[in-house]
């Protein structure tokens, strides 16, 4: 696990972290070299990346769920930063996330029980705020059973889904202001707790969120790490 802490450790740092490698054999690593990609392509880019990562996670017993930052996807979608060439004989997710962060500057890092793509403009910790400890534990023993993929949705067509499947109040609730400035979620999972749920939502989203007693309630992450900068977008050795 030595090189997902340091990872964990540079990016709270603000320094780009060093791209991950195929050879590495961390049980997350073996786990994704075990899904093969649900698409065969010749180039990653802004266009079909996301929707191949996606669409190849599968269940196990490693990592329960594949999470997109804000950074991650701001590399693809704002700044338009990934064109990484794509030649792999029968490749999978593994080949997929190696390419990506040897060639770009989106990072890899397990943030349990999430693998969780991000760049130094995300913070990986500080999602929640707890005013209720029983409400905490009641989320956690409650499971969100099956499969969740959400592929840019804005707060408004999830929410009416977390509403549906955690036992709180989730607020805000659909067509109000103060959501407005929350980012797009990119996302997918199997069998969280509904405390998982709620995190993923968060480290997705750009968001905090406050529990209490019933109610979840999410507000904006003003926290804002340093944006990549393009002349240090990282290579394979």
């Amino acid at each position: 696990m030595k090189t997902v802490l340091l990872t964990a450790l540079l990016v709270l740092a603000g320094i780009a972290a060093p791209a991950i490698r195929a050879t590495a054999a961390e049980p997350w690593q073996d786990a994704l070299a075990a899904m093969p990609l649900a698409t065969n392509t010749t180039l990653l880019s802004r266009t079909n990346t996301v929707g191949i990562m996606l669409g190849s996670f599968q269940s196990n017993s490693v990592i329960k769920g594949l999470i997109l930052m804000p950074g991650a996807t701001d590399e693809l979608y704002f700044f338009r930063r990934v064109n990484v060439p794509f030649a792999v004989a029968h490749p999978t997710l593994l080949d997929c996330l190696t390419a990506l962060t040897n060639q770009t500057h989106i990072l890899a890092t397990v943030v349990p029980p999430f693998l969780v793509l991000h760049s130094t403009e995300d913070f990986l910790d500080g999602f929640a705020t707890v005013k209720s400890p029983r409400a905490e534990a009641r989320l956690k023993g409650l499971t969100v059973k099956g499969h969740l993929c959400f592929n840019d949705r804005d707060w408004d067509n999830l929410q009416p889904v977390l509403s549906e499947n955690v036992r709180a109040n989730v607020l805000p609730g659909v067509c109000l202001t103060d959501s407005w400035h929350f980012y797009r979620h990119t996302f997918t999972a199997w069998n969280l707790t509904q405390w998982e749920l709620l995190e993923a939502t968060a480290m997705a989203g750009k968001t905090q969120f406050e529990l209490t007693s019933w109610t979840a309630t999410f507000t904006g992450d003003r926290r804002h790490g340093a944006v990549p900068s393009p002349e240090t977008i990282k290579m394979a050795e």
